[in-house]
């Protein structure tokens, strides 16, 4: 419990100071999205309508039809995530992680770190891995402001924070390697700069 403890503590500092600066990515960090005016390197899935608005990959609610994500085309193992979102208060979003089945995405066969100010269970809300890690209490809330989301995960180890506050840190085994996802569930989401550093 200790070793674990330690493995924890230590991820989290990894976290803290390498991140703690990425208007200027240091050293290793790659670009996935950046104010951008295309798509290149996600594939759509489902319904949502991802586009790109004011340099933002921006999709919102559409009565009738299915949520839907982004997904990475390349996999990846062990990593850090800058993400730089809005969404609005109802919005349910999240970034998936080490997605093993591009074709089926969902908490059981990704990690899900969520956004979602009104989950009905806020243990599992906004800053939390779903069904993993609760989310540390006070619950955050990000609806109508841009925020920052920074994800480490290296082996079972995984850290969570919502601008610079730790909100879940834990370990688990279930997926170790897989595509990233950015999930459009309801409401409106927009993402302005996501990078990645693989570790």
């Amino acid at each position: 419990m200790r070793l674990r403890h330690t493995v924890v503590t230590l991820l989290s500092v990894l976290l803290v100071t390498s991140c703690a600066n990425l208007s200027s990515p240091s050293a290793g960090f790659a670009t996935l999205f950046d104010a951008g005016s295309n798509l290149l390197g996600w594939t759509k899935f489902g319904d949502s309508n991802w586009r790109i608005q004011d340099g933002a990959i921006q999709a919102d609610f559409l009565p009738g039809k299915i949520a839907g994500h982004l997904i990475s085309k390349k996999t990846y193992t062990d990593f850090q995530i800058y993400a730089e979102f809005w969404v609005d208060s109802e919005t349910n979003s999240g970034i998936f992680i080490r997605c093993e089945n591009p074709e089926k995405i969902g908490a059981d066969t990704c990690y899900e770190v969520n956004i979602w100010d009104t989950r009905p269970d806020p243990s599992y809300g906004t800053g939390a891995i779903v069904d993993t890690v609760k989310v540390t209490p006070p619950y955050p809330k990000v609806g109508g402001k841009w925020s920052v989301m920074e994800i480490a995960a290296k082996g079972p180890q995984m850290v969570v924070k919502i601008d610079g506050v730790v909100t879940a840190s834990g370990s688990d085994s279930k997926h170790s390697k897989g595509n990233i996802t950015l999930q459009h569930g309801g409401g409106t989401v927009k993402f302005r700069k996501i990078l990645i550093k693989e570790l």
